[in-house]
């Protein structure tokens, strides 16, 4: 299955600060079509660290099924506010998962990222959960 655009909903859950951790996405075509879900436990990371391992899982998903475009959407502020060059980023440990995404997304034709309240954003959420449930 090829598609050209897609749309991204991305979410990364760590119980503890950092702790174990797992993220979900799901991947949509134009029409809202259900393409894929990611729903993985990624070992103990921050939260932070974990919504970024979420967006790149989703990338690589979507590049690997032909995505030229990709509409992403996150409840993580400081991610999307990061990605977008809005806030700098400034942890150590959140400067390589940035740069793994500006690579990805370098091999795009078209990307936006948007920040979403944590309400629109309940299948990610759940995915990320549903991996959590089982630790």
């Amino acid at each position: 299955m090829t598609v050209k655009k897609v749309v991204i909903y991305t979410d990364g859950a760590s119980l503890g600060n950092p702790g174990p951790a797992a993220i979900g996405a799901i991947i949509k075509d134009e029409q809202g079509n259900l393409i894929a879900s990611i729903s993985q436990r990624i070992g103990t990371t921050t939260n932070n660290q974990a919504e970024y391992r979420a967006i790149i899982a989703a990338l690589e998903k979507a590049i690997s099924l032909g995505a030229r475009e990709v509409e992403l959407r996150s409840d993580s502020e400081l991610v999307v506010k990061q990605i977008n060059s809005r806030y700098r980023v400034k942890k150590a440990t959140l400067r390589p998962l940035y740069q793994k995404v500006v690579q990805l997304i370098g091999s795009l034709e078209g990307f936006t990222i948007a920040h979403i309240p944590r309400a629109q954003n309940a299948e990610a959420d759940r995915l990320a959960n549903k991996a959590l449930d089982n630790i």
